[in-house]
């Protein structure tokens, strides 16, 4: 049953991260709303679950957060900040082969330390986006604007093959995390998972492998 007393709009309030133990709580309230978000939805959670899980009284947890909306929005902006972090990195005046290598690899090390985040925003989009829409339509709508342009000064340079540069991305965002999204069904069909240290290796290997040999520009001979 949706908890209507805790659904405002307010933001996380600044008071979390005032001290210490203040950015602390902080992150136990948001590690601990992201694995009952990602499993019960944002209205199949109640607050108690959560303070219960973070190891604080509700009337705690409210005075960091505000409302669970907010605290909602909070998981979900901090995931898509810890997205954001690589790509920001892609840089132009580096080799595009080791460059986007190093991406799909972290994407890929993000879907096996943080599953839980990556169902989560997907869930949230399939379900419209409403509550992330700003986000979508600022940070994230920015930097893939800021990323195109180092993709197509690569295609310039002959470096990379000529396409369409979102596609791109969507195909690497696509490919690194269904290993967290469809984590059950891979490990039901191969016995394994992006938490196996050798499985790791060949997912980071085949995905980078198959992406780079379809975008990379060879010399001929």
């Amino acid at each position: 049953m949706l908890d209507t007393a805790d659904t405002t709009s307010a933001q996380p309030t600044a008071r979390a991260g005032s001290s210490r133990a203040g950015a602390a709580n902080m992150e136990r309230i948001l590690d601990a709303a992201l694995a009952l978000f990602a499993r019960y939805g944002l209205r199949g959670t109640r607050v108690e679950q959560i303070a219960a899980a973070a190891g604080l009284s509700k009337t705690n947890l409210l005075y960091y957060v505000g409302s669970k909306d907010a605290l909602y929005r909070a998981v979900l902006s901090r995931t898509l900040m810890m997205w954001l972090a690589p790509l920001r990195e892609l840089d132009a005046a580096v080799d595009p082969e080791q460059a986007l290598s190093d991406y799909i690899i972290r994407k890929l090390e993000a879907s096996r330390d943080h599953p839980d985040a990556s169902r989560l925003w997907a869930m949230e989009i399939m379900q419209g986006a409403q509550l992330v829409s700003t986000i979508l339509e600022t940070e994230l709508a920015e930097l893939v604007t800021r990323t195109v342009a180092v993709l197509e000064r690569w295609m310039d340079q002959g470096a990379l093959v000529r396409m369409e540069p979102r596609h791109l991305l969507f195909m690497i965002w696509a490919t690194t995390q269904h290993y967290a999204d469809f984590a059950v069904q891979i490990r039901t069909l191969t016995g394994s998972g992006l938490d196996d240290e050798a499985f790791f290796a060949q997912s980071c290997e085949a995905v980078t492998g198959t992406i780079l040999r379809g975008v990379l520009m060879r010399s001929p001979g």
